[in-house]
């Protein structure tokens, strides 16, 4: 489990890359979160956009999942990671309403709480997810770079 991760815009993988030794900071536009798997939720968030459900999906049909969230730098033994969105996702998240994003959030707060119970992540899921939206929101606005995640 990641213990800061950061969902970001950056204009290309390369600057996404760029971020693995410091993060991304406060040079890019990002919402953050700690204590979750970051490339289970995006798994999970695309799934939801490809298969609606309010119900989460069995732990083995999640992980196998594809495509799973791509790497844009090779993870190392330090533990950071910094993963690019589907461009599908982005485009998903960008068009969400709220009832989809409210019923995504209940989903995967459900999910958590299964697997972690009282370890859950104290943040407010539902206004990361809102909050990813809106980055996705931003980057199809703008046609270029793209939505990533980087956690540690």
């Amino acid at each position: 489990m990641a213990h800061d991760i950061v969902f970001f815009l950056a204009p290309d993988d390369e600057t996404a890359a760029s971020t693995r030794l410091r993060g991304p900071g406060e040079a890019f536009e990002s919402v953050t979160c700690r204590f979750i798997e970051p490339d289970t939720a995006i798994a999970e968030w695309d799934m939801y956009f490809e298969v609606p459900s309010a119900e989460a999906p069995p732990v083995e049909q999640l992980y196998a999942w594809r495509p799973w969230p791509e790497w844009v730098t090779a993870p190392l033994n330090d533990g950071v990671e910094v993963f690019a969105l589907p461009k599908r996702l982005t485009r998903a998240l960008a068009q969400a309403s709220s009832s989809q994003l409210e019923e995504l959030a209940g989903r995967w707060i459900a999910r958590l709480r299964a697997e972690d119970g009282d370890d859950m992540t104290d943040d407010d899921l539902l206004a990361v997810l809102q909050g990813v939206a809106r980055l996705a929101e931003s980057a199809t606005r703008t046609g270029g770079g793209g939505l990533y995640s980087w956690s540690y």
